[in-house]
């Protein structure tokens, strides 16, 4: 029986045969990751009533969203869960000391082809991106893994997405996501398997890769998946020793849907206020006036993403009238964005560094608007009321449209590109 990457993965999760959509299996979970809410996942778990976690060596736990603490209710909820991973001996924590949770397992190992991630944040689809299987889960559920080490799942139907082509100067991975998710729609691909495939998708880097499965599910889906390949091998074998098995679908695997893209003439996107899904090219929307610019987050952290930025703004000025805020994903990543000198040159450029975290992206500080703010940003979502007034609007983009805007105060396409 021919099966997709999905199919394969939870089957062996399940020790199961023959998997199909709809199928319900109890599958065992590799790595198990918590962030801030990992306070409401302890207090979940010891009502259970058990004595210990079924494994401290899988469970990562790690502060991302509101780092340092900017509420005395935050402080006493990272307190807490440092005193849960003492009492429980959690072998992976990370404190507020990595980065954005997303960013911060594949770089400390914690990701790896073929195993089934599971994580209380709805982005750990992410992963995805080195073919494991990575999905979000509630608190609940997360306690429940942490006492049986397994988890209810059903086995979901897969789309395949092909892409081809050359993608156009200063078009990017976020440009391809977005215009998927205009054309799929919000509930599109809801609890679907989303795995990529072509030639443009060969051709991208690891980073570029996590961007398209962090945003699959702002179309529902479940899972996104690469099929693993040397780039990603290679990658996944400098941050663990760990063993894993790499899984790939099979070549007539049956897929609900398929869908193919073509980047070669692809413009800038950006998805208007207040719907992820609300997408337009640049041509039908620049020119509207910002009051702030964000490069960052789990989506649009990375070092890739910082240095096309430079290369827009280096030796010239944030206009006027616009803050602009960028967040490294992680301490590694701010580092070496530090080392090749992106830092000093965007902070001559007028921009304000903010340490690696989700900071403004989830509204919790470090960057919020007022009403009637219009920002440009490249988070993942725009949701009304997310970066703070619900009369404020979020326009998301790609870091190269983020940071050709902030130097002209409207929405503006990188100069020299499609």
């Amino acid at each position: 029986m021919s099966s997709t990457m999905a199919e394969k993965i939870l089957a062996k999760a399940s020790g199961s045969k023959g998997l199909k959509p709809g199928d319900l299996i109890d599958a065992k979970v590799d790595v198990a990751m918590s962030h801030e809410n990992a306070g409401l996942v302890s207090k979940v778990f010891k009502e259970i009533g058990v004595k210990k976690v079924w494994d401290p060596d899988r469970i990562v736990i790690l502060f991302d969203h509101r780092v340092p603490a900017e509420s005395e209710k935050t402080a006493e909820g990272h307190r807490n869960v440092r005193k849960f991973v003492k009492e429980y001996g959690i072998k992976h924590f990370y404190d507020m000391k990595c980065g954005i949770c997303h960013q911060v397992l594949p770089e400390q190992g914690h990701v790896r082809p073929g195993e089934l991630l599971v994580g209380t944040d709805s982005h750990t689809t992410t992963h995805g991106a080195y073919g494991c299987f990575s999905t979000g889960i509630g608190a609940t559920e997360m306690a429940a893994v942490w006492a049986t080490g397994s988890l209810w799942l059903m086995v979901p139907e897969s789309f395949k997405i092909i892409v081809k082509g050359k993608f156009p100067k200063y078009v990017m991975s976020k440009d391809l996501i977005l215009h998927i998710i205009g054309k799929l729609g919000a509930d599109g691909a809801d609890y679907k398997s989303v795995e990529f495939f072509g030639e443009t998708i060969d051709e991208m880097s690891n980073a570029s890769r996590m961007v398209l499965c962090n945003m699959a599910m702002e179309a529902g889906a479940k899972a996104a998946m690469v099929p693993p390949d040397g780039k990603a091998i290679r990658y996944v074998k400098k941050r663990t020793d760990k063993p894993f098995k790499m899984i790939k679908p099979d070549p007539m695997a049956k897929y609900e849907a398929t869908y193919e893209f073509d980047v070669s003439k692809l413009e800038p996107q950006i998805a208007l206020p207040h719907q992820v899904d609300k997408v337009k090219p640049i041509s039908e929307v620049a020119g509207i006036k910002i009051d702030q610019a964000l490069l960052g987050s789990c989506t649009n952290g990375r070092l890739e993403d910082f240095e096309v930025a430079v290369e827009i703004m280096k030796g010239k000025k944030v206009h006027d009238d616009v803050r602009m805020i960028a967040i490294p994903a992680s301490w590694e990543v701010y580092i070496d964005c530090m080392n090749k000198g992106y830092l000093e040159e965007l902070i001559k450029a007028g921009v304000v560094i903010i340490n690696p975290g989700c900071g403004p992206c989830l509204g919790a500080h470090q960057g919020l608007l007022s009403a009637g703010e219009r920002c440009i940003s490249s988070t993942n979502r725009n949701f009304q009321g997310r970066m703070g007034s619900k009369d404020a609007e979020v326009y998301l983009a790609s870091p190269a449209v983020v940071a050709a805007s902030a130097l002209k105060g409207v929405i503006a396409k990188p100069e020299g590109g499609a």
